[in-house]
């Protein structure tokens, strides 16, 4: 390994590790603990019961695997055997990014800066779909690398995704755009069929892979549950989360490429 290259590969590491933890701390921003909490934050515009695309309060505890999962990330780029590992050098600073990011959009919703939210989780989205393409190039050269690093980011990318729309919704309604029944239940059952969309384009563009299609089914799936348990009730926006999850899995299961383990002598 050249001289500019381990320098290279040292500075990524330390630049993965520095996002993590500005990561941790927007996160206990997040949470509340140096902040207020994000259903609390913004005037409550993304609260579970703010508007008709929110999901219910548990579909954010995936954040706690997906917050692992980036530690663990952390964690493997500093093994030896990986600080070289081209999907190591092609995946770390775009996750070092999305982490930034991240942190970024928990301190603009803290100022209750909606629409520099949704700028900021639609430059996550993209960040995200650019580094899942980038896996998909390469195998992985081990069964811990497919989880740690396939798992992980393919979980952030389908929760993403689907945060997104409730993002929009919600700053959209924070804005005064919130038009009354019907109107309201149609424009959230637009907002889920091209959800569902995105999950079919999604699979057919990256395989099929399972931990995005599982992480959009999760919270589509939470959000049917509060508009069937939770203000603002609707069952027929419930019902269409629902359905939109069941479509977003099967065009997962249609579209699934196995990613073989190809490990380096």
């Amino acid at each position: 390994m050249t001289a500019s290259r381990a320098t290279s590969d040292r500075l990524r590491q330390v630049a993965v590790t520095v996002a993590e933890i500005g990561c941790i701390l927007g996160t206990l921003v997040g949470i509340g603990v140096l902040g207020t909490r994000v259903e609390e934050s913004s005037g409550g515009a993304l609260a579970a019961d703010a508007t008709l695309l929110a999901p219910a309060s548990p579909a954010f505890s995936i954040w706690s695997v997906i917050y692992g999962g980036l530690a663990a990330y952390t964690i493997w780029q500093w093994l030896p055997a990986n600080t070289a590992n081209i999907r190591a050098r092609r995946s770390g600073w775009l996750v070092a990014l999305s982490m930034l990011l991240n942190a970024a959009w928990l301190l603009v919703t803290q100022q209750g800066w909606l629409w520099a939210s949704v700028g900021i989780i639609a430059a996550l989205v993209a960040t995200l779909g650019v580094l899942l393409q980038r896996l998909d190039e390469t195998a992985p050269t081990s069964r811990a690398e497919l989880v740690v690093v396939d798992g992980t980011m393919g979980l952030y990318l389908g929760w993403v995704a689907v945060a997104t729309c409730a993002n929009v919704t919600a700053t959209l309604v924070a804005s005064g755009v919130d038009p009354a029944r019907p109107t309201s239940t149609f424009s959230a059952l637009a907002v889920l069929a091209t959800a569902a969309g995105i999950g079919v384009l999604l699979a057919t563009r990256l395989g099929g892979r399972y931990a995005v299609a599982l992480a959009m089914a999760w919270g589509l799936g939470w959000i049917g549950v509060a508009r069937i348990t939770d203000q603002p009730k609707s069952a027929t926006v419930g019902l269409a989360a629902l359905a939109a999850a069941l479509v977003v899995v099967a065009a997962a299961s249609h579209r699934h490429r196995p990613r073989p383990i190809i490990a380096v002598p």
